[in-house]
């Protein structure tokens, strides 16, 4: 990996349950030795990516993050446009919804929005990267990449991996139960570019003991009238086969 790769790679670290890092932290969870992270760190805080704050002189997230984060969203508003969808879909489930965008071969948390009724809820991260064998938002991107089989073929699962993506064509939506967190019951569609090229996931999390068949069936009409919907705001389509289930899911 070069030296780009391996700087970037550095700001992945950063999460919102660790805002701060210190070098020693750094070093450790990249694999880094110590000088050649305190190099790409150094390189890092004075192009703005990153500075140090506080008496132990921890690295937390530059301003110049903010200003490519304001850039990209005012030339590609996804999280602008995705919010309403989010919330809608919140409301009339009465759990929580998240979006999460394919970033150079990850799934990531884009966005999140909580239902204003009801007591217990998933709660998100921004940010979060999700696993693609343990989530519906991964098996929902999966069953429609082009060529899901080398991340298949590296899952702890391969097999049951596998009929999970297979079962997601089969009916248009993934659904998942206690694989990633214990009893939360999600469900995911996949989401779409202007190329027809699968770019993320729309999902619902919810609390597994408060699934009923009634609610099954309303998170799955209201999910895939939602994926249709966001797709369509960020000017992508949805493939005819899909697009054909979903209007069946959709009484």
């Amino acid at each position: 990996m070069g030296t780009v790769g391996k700087a970037l790679d550095l700001l992945d670290l950063f999460t919102r349950a660790e805002p701060q890092l210190g070098l020693s932290q750094l070093a450790r969870a990249s694999g880094l030795n110590k000088a050649t992270c305190h190099r790409l760190l150094t390189e890092l805080e004075s192009r703005g990516l990153l500075e140090q704050v506080g008496p132990a002189r921890e690295y937390r997230l530059g301003p110049a993050v903010l200003r490519l984060s304001a850039l990209r969203e005012a030339a590609v508003p996804t999280r602008e446009a995705a919010m309403p969808v989010l919330r809608r879909l919140a409301e009339s489930t009465g759990e929580t919804a998240h979006l999460s965008h394919l970033v150079a071969g990850r799934l990531q948390t884009l966005a999140f929005a909580y239902a204003a009724r009801g007591g217990v809820k998933v709660m998100m991260e921004d940010a979060d990267f999700l696993p693609f064998h343990a989530t519906a938002s991964g098996a929902a991107v999966l069953a429609f990449l082009a060529a899901p089989e080398p991340v298949i073929a590296a899952a702890p699962d391969p097999a049951a991996l596998a009929a999970r993506i297979a079962a997601t064509r089969e009916s248009g939506y993934a659904e998942t139960l206690s694989t990633f967190e214990k009893d939360v019951h999600s469900f995911a569609v996949p989401l779409f570019d202007a190329t027809g090229t699968c770019s993320g996931a729309l999902a619902i999390a919810a609390a597994a003991p408060r699934m009923t068949p009634a609610l099954h069936i309303a998170v799955t009409r209201d999910l895939t009238r939602a994926g249709a919907d966001l797709t369509g705001l960020w000017g992508g389509q949805v493939p005819e086969p899909l697009a054909r289930l979903w209007k069946g899911a959709d009484p």
